[in-house]
């Protein structure tokens, strides 16, 4: 059945269609009231309105479809099966900043926070998003410090001999070590930290005075003390929330810059009337750019699957399946969610801001003017979903040839530029040549624990260059030292993916544009440099002393010697053996002049 004969064949109720190419790829995904009448529109005349439709229709060999029983479900289908098959014709979302969620991992023993930008479907407790970003982190914060709940990565299926620094500044029940708590202990401020993220803090604070009055009466003087202070601080944090809620609607506003091909989009959240933080979006092959058809298919993909969804949303332009977008998102959040248009007064000012906002990232992105170290820092603590805003990287590479004289490098980015005065070259010692991981694991441990020794603070992040396997040696060496929740991440050459420690089934993938790739590319390159220059300069040397020490009666410690006082071989070579006779004894120095005669002869 030839295409043409497909497209009569179609049903006419609504629905969802693929557009396939001759690899049978999707190529593009669309929504239809009547799919027959939708698709055969493609196909009913050869001048299209746009260069775009007609390059997809020429692509188009196979189309499917699949009926639903109405348009809001074929909104949420498009928008799903868009994710899942990323056709090139479609808009595609990609975004260099998403926002942090607390993951609360319920189906462990001993359930753990971690903050985290993606969510997966692995049986935890996902809340949030949180604005501005460092919100999560104060609040996984206050958690560590009020119910000892941690967010360590520490195997706690098996026991440990001793717990971590955690236990001890009193941020963590020690789980890991047999003894120092009770399952059911552990268990309750689990459930106490559910409710606390769960905004059910009625229910937290009743729970927590009565077992205040319970330690009480029993003379558990100690224990109620700590159900006192908790209690005071929940009931703070409950207080200034309820404050928050009732200031104002929560809206987010969305302004965008385009010159073909390059478009930059920026999303404002406006929360309790002021503006709290910003996303940006960047595509690079937009060849003929429509605000209504773009704007439709941004919105679905940011706010289809959100786990949070504003109370309004301000565009610059209307889209065809405005009016619907809002009934899904309203029935979805459980009240009234508008997308509106403003024209004039305070609100059309803001989507003005917002627009040139969108003007100054896309400057800052496709004009190649150099971000300032802050921003730098920011984009690259969302990037990797760090805790903190990195001021000090430290970086390594391995580097060998065929497995001799293998060394390692260490450089140093501190303050939006490299710091020549803190690299650190090692000589490798204990892995066997050609080991790659085992000498990466030598160098991290040697030079972690010597600012253990000297009581240095760690960098906020390590940059490894290589892959898993590297990563995972680095992360073995910290280990070793009892070194946990180290900001610990790789990038794999060639791939660019980098690779961040903890969540390694969600490698992040920027746009080659990205100023956090190029970042990242500049120390992993200066890191790799630095390596190879050590390493050549080690082995000319080795190839230097071989000469020498071929010279029957010179031994390594003489040729160490002389190239040490007279720095070069080819300096060596000039000298008579009077003057090599103030390095060594004169009938020696007879026979090295005599042996370097010959070898350059022959």
């Amino acid at each position: 059945m030839d295409l043409q004969d497909k497209v009569s064949q179609l049903p006419t109720q609504t629905g969802v269609y693929l557009f396939k190419d001759a690899q049978e790829k999707v190529i593009y995904v669309g929504k239809a009231k009547s799919l027959r009448a939708r698709v055969r529109s493609y196909f009913s005349n050869g001048k299209w309105l746009d260069a775009k439709t007609g390059s997809l229709v020429r692509e188009v060999a196979d189309v499917t479809s699949i009926v639903v029983d109405n348009e809001k479900e074929a909104l949420a289908l498009e928008n799903n099966l868009i994710k899942r098959h990323q056709p090139r014709f479609n808009v595609l979302l990609r975004d260099d900043k998403t926002y942090p969620y607390i993951k609360f991992t319920a189906g462990e023993t001993y359930p753990r926070i971690y903050v985290t930008r993606r969510l997966k479907k692995d049986g935890s407790l996902y809340f949030g998003p949180y604005f501005p970003a460092r919100l999560a982190y104060r609040i996984a914060e206050l958690v560590h410090r009020c119910f000892k709940v941690p967010s360590c990565r520490v195997d706690l299926t098996r026991k440990h001999a001793r717990p971590c620094l955690q236990y001890y500044i009193k941020r963590c029940h020690g789980p890991c070590v047999e003894g120092l708590v009770t399952d059911q202990r552990y268990a309750e401020a689990a459930r106490d930290v559910r409710l606390f993220l769960d905004g059910k803090h009625g229910d937290l604070l009743a729970s927590l005075h009565r077992r205040m009055e319970a330690a009480s009466e029993a003379e558990r003087f100690e224990e109620a003390a700590v159900y006192r202070d908790l209690l005071r601080t929940m009931e703070e944090v409950a207080e200034k929330q309820k404050l928050a809620a009732a200031s104002g609607l929560d809206t987010d506003i969305i302004g965008y810059h385009y010159q073909a091909p390059l478009l930059a989009v920026n999303l404002f959240h406006v929360r309790n009337g002021r503006v709290v933080d910003r996303r940006e979006f960047f595509w690079e092959e937009i060849e003929e750019f429509h605000p209504q058809e773009f704007l439709g298919a941004l919105l679905k993909q940011v706010y289809l699957d959100a786990a949070y969804i504003p109370h309004a949303v301000h565009v610059p332009a209307d889209f065809e399946d405005r009016a619907l977008l809002e009934e899904l998102l309203s029935e979805r959040k459980g009240q009234r969610v508008e997308i509106a248009l403003p024209q004039r007064g305070p609100k059309r000012a803001l989507l003005d801001l917002v627009r040139k906002n969108a003007e100054h990232s896309f400057i800052q992105r496709f004009r190649v003017l150099r971000p300032n170290s802050q921003a730098i820092s920011q984009a690259l603590e969302s990037a990797l979903n760090l805790q903190v805003a990195p001021k000090r990287i430290e970086s390594f590479d391995v580097s060998h040839l065929q497995g001799a004289e293998t060394v390692a490098s260490l450089v140093v980015w501190e303050k939006g530029r490299m710091k020549k005065s803190d690299y650190r070259k090692f000589i490798i010692r204990s892995a066997l040549p050609g080991d790659d991981f085992a000498a990466l694991r030598e160098a991290v441990g040697r030079r972690y624990r010597r600012l253990q020794e000297e009581k240095k603070p760690l960098p906020d992040l390590i940059l490894i260059d290589g892959g898993l396997g590297q990563l995972h040696a680095a992360a073995a060496a910290l280990e070793e030292l009892g070194i946990i929740n180290q900001p610990l991440a790789s990038i794999a050459k060639k791939e660019e993916i980098i690779y961040v420690h903890g969540q390694e089934d969600e490698p992040v993938v920027l746009e080659r544009h990205s100023p956090v790739l190029h970042l990242v590319q500049q120390i992993r390159d200066e890191t790799h440099r630095f390596a190879v220059t050590f390493h050549r300069q080690r082995r000319a040397r080795r190839d230097l002393r071989s000469e020498l020490v071929e010279i029957p009666g010179v031994g390594e410690k003489t040729a160490q010697k002389l190239l040490a006082r007279f720095g070069s071989l080819e300096r060596i070579r000039r000298l008579s053996a009077e003057q090599l006779a103030s390095a060594v004894p004169r009938r020696q120095a007879e026979r090295i002049v005599a042996g370097l005669r010959a070898a350059t002869r022959s």
